[in-house]
């Protein structure tokens, strides 16, 4: 009976979670042109759409940038254990002149560098690989690879979208676990943990030299960086001799409970407080232990050498960039990228898809069917609304959504996306399959319905053949829908919704965009047989 129980208590307990509310206050990235909106004050407290996910998680958070996270879920909600094809996804912002330290990860994930420029380097096939990223550009990192991130843009905040794999996870705790091989302080490097013998004798060094890189703290996950940093030698606090460091680390590690440095317990004589500022000086090379580690006692600097010009090489794919890709289809009312492991081949293991659809003020993306993946999307400019239609028919969520929003479609659900009116509409996302995804439009000159005209179809509406293939070949655009007519009641709220947003800019002095509310728009059916 106590495994039973215990299984019923947890999925309470997940169900509470997936129930909480969203954290609205706390914002997404900073508004500024074509960035990421802070949460609306008048959104607080408000729920979203079924299929909107707006439960943002801190992850990390650091003086050099943070990174949260939007948890992906199951259909249906109460599916606990069915966790296939289910992901997170990730937002890392980081400060000009930051670094993310060395890491791994027990998910694997896929980058999208939405602003900025990140220098990403991480091991595959047993050698550091390095990889300039521009804005566009998509890596794949797998579970277990140490990676590092350095922001590389000259003043220049970076922004970067990920896919986190969340489909070996158990669902409790935080949405994944990072192992920090650089680092100390809190969280600690995963190296401090072991014994100080240990240590000397794996990297072959003396405690002097262990303690000049595992001792001093840094400001989290995300530091301000400069290559190869070292400690002054122009006396003070920051000159300090071999016996001095000796003991400083021998009595640090007996007094200093709790601050996550590394410390060989129970020897030495007492020295300086755990709160000294030479505890909190983030001096620290974490390239010089790395290179250690790799090379060991003998040979050491020959193997750097080799990494070093091996690691543009060594067989690593390079990075895929969306907008210098040439899109799956285009017409006059906007775009579509798709990529899978045909363009993309590192995408085959994580078995996801990547796609960018960007549509023209008022244009639609026909109402359409994934048969193949579920489908993530994250909202980078403009304003659209976001249609899903259950199983049974009835409209699921008809939700407006603005830069930041999450959104995700189950598979086989049918949905549409229309951009506003007051501007192009431009979204990016994962798919939970990496073969091509071969979507079923619903509507429109390519669609199933057009494919399979005949009498069995007309019979399974119940109309007449002739009544149905006139209804059916109406619309002549494929895929992306040029803008319907507005009634003339819209029109009306367009403009008195407009002039509302000028006043309030105007009195308020705020920069925050106006915001076009429009109404739910009716089904796409409805529309053509009024036409």
């Amino acid at each position: 009976m106590a495994p039973s129980r215990l299984v019923l208590l947890l999925l309470l307990l997940s169900q509470c979670s997936a129930a909480a509310p969203r954290h609205g206050a706390e914002g997404w990235w900073e508004e500024g042109e074509g960035e990421w909106r802070p949460a609306e004050e008048e959104d607080k407290g408000k729920g979203r759409g079924l299929f909107v996910l707006d439960r943002l998680e801190k992850v990390v958070e650091s003086e050099g940038g943070q990174v949260r996270v939007v948890r992906g879920q199951p259909w249906p909600p109460s599916a606990f254990a069915c966790r296939e094809g289910l992901m997170h996804i990730g937002f890392i912002t980081m400060e000009p002149k930051t670094l993310f330290v060395p890491q791994y990860l027990d998910s694997s994930i896929t980058l999208f560098v939405h602003r900025g420029e990140v220098k990403v380097g991480y091991i595959h096939k047993d050698e550091l690989v390095e990889r300039k990223l521009k804005m566009g550009d998509v890596l794949h990192i797998d579970a277990g690879s140490t990676f590092y991130l350095v922001n590389t843009g000259k003043g220049q905040r970076l922004q970067i979208i990920c896919s986190i794999d969340a489909s070996d996870s158990l669902g409790f705790g935080p949405p994944y676990q990072a192992f920090y091989l650089g680092g100390a302080g809190h969280p600690a490097s995963v190296i401090a943990g072991f014994g100080p013998k240990t240590l000397t004798h794996a990297f072959n060094a003396t405690y002097d030299e262990l303690a000049s890189i595992l001792m001093p703290r840094t400001g989290g996950p995300i530091v301000y960086y400069t290559a190869d940093v070292e400690p002054e030698t122009g006396g003070g606090k920051a000159e300090r001799g071999q016996g001095d460091v000796h003991d400083d680390v021998l009595d640090r590690g007996a007094r200093c409970e709790g601050a996550g440095a590394w410390r060989p317990v129970g020897r030495g004589d007492e020295g300086d407080e755990c709160g000294s500022d030479d505890a909190r000086r983030p001096t620290w090379s974490w390239r010089k232990l790395v290179n250690r580690f790799i090379g060991g006692a003998a040979g050491g600097g020959v193997t750097a050498e080799v990494n070093k010009k091996g690691k543009k090489k060594g067989g690593a794919p390079e990075p895929y960039n969306l907008y210098d890709s040439e899109p799956g289809f285009r017409n006059t009312y906007g775009w579509t990228v798709s990529v899978d492991k045909h363009q993309y081949e590192p995408l085959k293991h994580p078995d996801i898809g990547v796609y960018l659809v960007n549509l023209t003020a008022g244009s639609m993306l026909a109402p359409h069917v994934n048969p193949r993946a579920t489908e993530y999307g994250v909202v980078l400019g403009g304003e659209g609304t976001i249609q899903v239609v259950f199983p049974n028919g009835s409209l699921a969520m008809s939700e407006v959504v603005r830069p930041g929003d999450v959104f995700w479609i189950p598979r086989y659900f049918p949905f549409c996306q229309v951009a506003s009116r007051g501007g192009p509409f431009e979204f990016f996302g994962f798919t939970s399959s990496a073969r091509r995804n071969r979507p079923q439009f619903l509507v429109g000159a390519s669609s199933v319905l057009r494919t399979m005209l005949g009498p069995e179809i007309a019979a399974g509406f119940g109309v007449r053949e002739k009544e149905f293939s006139k209804l059916v070949r109406a619309q002549r655009d494929a895929l992306i829908m040029p803008s319907f007519p507005a009634s003339g009641k819209e029109e009306e709220e367009e403009k008195h919704g407009k002039k509302k947003g000028r006043e309030e800019k105007h009195g308020k002095g705020e920069g925050r965009r106006e915001r076009e509310r429009e109404k739910p728009l009716p089904l796409v059916v409805e529309q053509v047989a009024e036409e």
